[in-house]
């Protein structure tokens, strides 16, 4: 890892200290501190005030068991997290994943990250992340309805529309935050919907939510491409992933005139020179909850599907890392330059490594980090809680005019900051630092809390 400022050097190692074996945590803090080594230089009170080392410990880590009965009576026992990070710009606010991955160091990493992410979008929304290590699929709808009904019955007594507002990540999708709510009416008996986002558009929900952090991975690279005078029209793009976030950057990638032409699941790669059938994958991937080998299946002969390689072998101009953390390595890396990748920006939370990051910006290659590219599902969240709060409910149009709006002001925001810190065109300390003195400058305001 880089060297530290001499004021951060100590907080680091501290948080490494303090919270034992949680490396993706760890990643996390150390990228932001090596960018804001010139903001603690030209700002003393950050660190006088020691906001930086309260900004690395969260105000409040919750951690419960999950018990609930399988199809067949056995009683199963998961454990719950909510990690309420940072409240200074507004309630908490961040998703829930269901996954067997999950653990308190996942689930701190994501709401360090997304303090700063919040941050960017210039809503009034805190940072938190929780989840649990619950694995919906191959479950029955009862089985998760259970799950989730177990899950509110703890997490309830910490939520509120001004306090904690939870949404959809891996594993959490219309099914279980519908669930979810339902449970927390019961138990509250308010029809308090400002309290979960994510919802069914019946119900509370927001148009665009379904898509938008998708379609703000698009919007930012669009507004890249801009800035050199350029657009999608007629790149290559490979994609991880095909869940949400991967199914709704490849539809707003095709209406802006690129070409998909690889996606990814847990199992492997499917490459279609023609563009990935949008309408397939959705059938395959949000109807039936399927795998990508039914698509190579069902295309045939101009598809190649491929079990034991890697996505980033696929030649293309523009990458979008969207499954995972650290799913793009040095090797992943490597093979993106030396096949004449022109940007690479991530769609999930912290999918690159930090060598693959320094490899990538070495070798020329425009890197946008999750924080910026993929803010635009929680910004849309945000907008859905204030329709709730308006009991209102807007259009598809203004919606999606409201994401772009706001996806092109964090990019705005990203480049100027990097430009006044003396690092013209790097998106990481763009976003770093632009994320960090809003968050920073509203703690000191608050005063020691």
């Amino acid at each position: 890892m880089p060297d530290l400022h001499e004021k951060l050097a100590p907080i680091f190692d501290e948080v490494v200290a303090r919270n034992p074996g949680e490396a993706e945590f760890h990643q996390a803090v150390h990228e932001v501190l090596e960018s804001i080594g010139p903001v603690v230089s030209a700002n003393p009170e950050y660190t006088d005030a020691e906001v930086i080392r309260r900004l690395c410990e969260p105000e409040r880590q919750i951690i419960f068991r999950v018990p609930w009965t399988d199809d067949s009576g056995k009683v199963q026992l998961n454990r719950g997290f909510r990690v309420e990070f940072n409240s200074a710009l507004g309630p908490y606010k961040g998703g829930l994943r269901f996954h067997p991955s999950v653990y308190l160091g996942i689930i701190k990493f994501l709401g360090f990250e997304q303090i700063f992410k919040n941050s960017l979008t210039g809503m009034p929304i805190g940072g938190g992340k929780g989840g649990s290590d619950f694995d919906p699929k191959g479950k029955s709808d009862a089985e998760v309805m259970r799950f989730c009904q177990s899950f509110m019955t703890e997490l309830y007594r910490h939520l509120g529309e001004y306090t904690d507002v939870p949404a959809g990540d891996i594993g959490v999708g219309g099914r279980e935050i519908g669930y979810l709510f339902g449970h927390y009416k019961r138990i509250t008996n308010r029809y308090e919907s400002g309290v979960l986002t994510g919802k069914g558009l019946t119900w509370g929900g927001s148009r665009v939510r379904v898509e938008a952090t998708g379609y703000g991975t698009a919007f930012f690279v669009a507004d890249m491409l801009a800035q050199e005078g350029s657009s999608f029209e007629g790149r290559q793009v490979v994609v991880s992933g095909a869940g949400n976030v991967a199914i709704y950057a490849i539809e707003k990638v095709h209406q802006m005139g690129g070409k998909v032409v690889a996606c990814s699941d847990s199992n492997g790669y499917v490459m279609d020179p023609a563009g990935i059938d949008l309408d397939l994958l959705k059938e395959i991937k949000e109807a039936k909850r399927g795998r990508l080998t039914e698509y190579a299946e069902r295309i045939g002969s101009r598809v190649k599907y491929v079990s034991d390689g890697s996505i980033w072998d696929v030649p293309c101009e523009i990458a979008l890392p969207c499954a995972t953390q650290n799913e793009l390595n040095a090797a992943g890396a490597e093979r993106l330059i030396a096949n004449g990748c022109q940007i690479v920006a991530e769609g999930a939370n912290m999918p690159t490594t930090p060598e693959a990051i320094r490899l990538l910006q070495s070798a020329g290659v425009k890197f946008a980090p999750g924080k910026a590219a993929n803010a635009g599902g929680v910004a849309t969240s945000a907008l859905e809680m204030q329709q709730n709060a308006s009991r209102d409910s807007w259009s598809f149009e203004y919606t999606e005019e409201r994401l772009a709006e706001i996806m092109r002001s964090i990019h705005t925001r990203c480049l100027e900051t990097a430009e006044t810190f003396g690092a013209p065109g790097d998106y990481v300390v763009g976003a770093n630092i632009a994320g960090f003195t809003q968050v920073a400058d509203a703690m000191l305001a608050l005063g020691i809390i």
